[in-house]
């Protein structure tokens, strides 16, 4: 059963309208575009800082979790371990993450912020904040909870 919904009015382009057809009513569609445009707008946000969303939420899930293993991070991430060994050896060569022994796991290392990640990190959650408010500026409290719990839930069906 499909919906009825409509369409946008279409764009000019240097050849002319474009009809998006079905796409706007996709999620899959959608999804993507608002990420980039997010995404887009957080790298300014924190472009003297260089780092990635991907790297902040990192930073901030170890912040939060001293001595939280690689592999639980990656988990808690939702990618390969191997692609999170890459992501914690560019946090490590940039100062901001250290592996140490882990305490109840000899095969494993315990991640945490140097002094300097938990100060960028901390720098980076204002600016971060900052961002959200603007992307999120003509969305009331409510309308801001429910994306994000219907972001959440479409998260937990996939």
């Amino acid at each position: 059963m499909t919906r009825d919904r409509p369409r946008p009015v279409p764009i000019d382009t240097a050849k002319g309208k474009v009809d998006y057809d079905i796409l706007p009513s996709l999620v899959g569609y959608n999804l993507p575009r608002a990420q980039i445009a997010v995404f887009a707008k957080f790298a300014t946000a924190v472009a003297e800082h260089q780092l990635t969303p991907g790297q902040f939420g990192v930073l901030t899930l170890i912040g939060a979790n001293p001595g939280l293993t690689q592999s639980a991070l990656a988990k808690a991430v939702g990618i390969e371990r191997s692609t999170m060994v890459a992501v914690i050896d560019g946090l490590q060569r940039a100062g901001l993450v250290e592996r140490r022994p882990s305490p109840i796991d000899r095969r494993s290392y315990a991640l945490a912020l140097t002094g300097a990640g938990q100060k960028i990190t901390e720098t980076l959650k204002n600016l971060v904040a900052d961002h959200e408010n603007r992307v999120l500026s003509d969305f009331s409290d409510s309308e801001r909870d429910t994306l994000i719990s219907l972001l959440q839930r479409l998260v937990g069906n996939c």
